[in-house]
């Protein structure tokens, strides 16, 4: 029962958020794309204090112990950014120098960065640098329009780094489901909720590159299924290391908390008017509403 639980718990997060994602990014929910890092945000800092953390407090394991994993969790992720900041800004300027080379200016792929980020899962350190505030190209724009070489940069990058984090992400779930089927299930709305903003501009890359939305769905629904590989192997490394458990509880939460406040919410910090600064906190506080509510309606059952 644990292992199916697994398997659709990976499956709706790694290829959900995909649907949902372009769901947002072709127009239909569009209106509501920038919620959704406040939700993300609120979702992940919910699980991460109100059910990772106090799961792995009421095992055996010592809360000093707990705390010292999770401020190294942090202090790792710190600097896998950095390595990733560090590789992506290489790649970009080579992808740059490849563009004007084939004619383009600094605008031959029509998306910029607003910054990377790299994040470990249940132990297993992955990076993936993800694109936010990407620029969609003009319409019925394809790689063959946007210029020569424009179709080889960024779209196998993207999609390896898609399937690695993703594998992350399914022994996440798994760690969670080993110790709690509830704990699984609002882990799985926690990625699903933050994976979906970083699909939205994985998506609009793959676009480029491909020149069609569908085989960039296509091909980042295909990404999104290591998810469940992840969750697999992850169900059968955490019941071999069954007493590790608390710990991998904690690196996961070190990894929520990571992401929050260091990914999400500073793209959250800017200059809006009252409205739009009660609208950022109420999305937040639906973030922690909806995790609590899940959570509290599987317990009722």
């Amino acid at each position: 029962m644990t292992l199916l639980l697994i398997v659709l718990g990976t499956v709706a997060a790694g290829v959900g958020s995909v649907w949902v994602a372009a769901l947002l990014s072709l127009g239909v929910l569009s209106r509501y794309t920038s919620h959704m890092l406040s939700l993300a945000a609120g979702a992940l800092l919910s699980t991460a204090f109100m059910h990772l953390m106090p799961e792995a407090f009421e095992s055996a394991a010592g809360a000093h112990d707990l705390f010292a994993v999770f401020l190294g969790g942090v202090v790792f992720f710190f600097l896998l950014d950095k390595v990733e900041l560090y590789h992506h800004g290489h790649e970009h300027h080579h992808g740059d120098a490849q563009a004007a080379q084939g004619g383009l200016g600094a605008e031959g792929v029509p998306h910029s960065h607003a910054h990377p980020h790299a994040h470990a899962h249940a132990g297993h350190d992955h990076a993936h640098a993800h694109a936010h505030a990407h620029t969609p190209p003009p319409s019925g724009a394809t790689p063959a329009a946007t210029g020569g070489n424009s179709k080889v940069v960024g779209g196998w990058t993207v999609l390896a780094g898609d399937s690695v984090h993703a594998f992350g992400d399914g022994i996440l779930i798994a760690s969670a489901f080993m110790a709690d089927w509830t704990l699984g299930l609002v882990t799985s709305l926690a990625v699903l909720a933050h994976e979906v903003p970083h699909h939205m501009g994985d998506l609009v890359v793959l676009q480029v590159t491909t020149g069609t939305q569908r085989a960039a769905l296509i091909k980042v629904s295909l990404a999104g299924t290591v998810t469940a590989l992840g969750g697999l192997i992850g169900y059968f490394l955490v019941r071999e290391l069954e007493e590790w458990l608390p710990f991998f509880l904690v690196v996961a939460s070190s990894s929520f908390v990571y992401v929050a406040l260091a990914d999400l919410i500073p793209q959250l910090q800017k200059r809006l008017n009252l409205a739009d600064t009660l609208a950022q906190l109420a999305w937040l506080l639906a973030g922690v509403g909806l995790v609590v509510t899940v959570s509290g309606l599987a317990h009722g059952h």
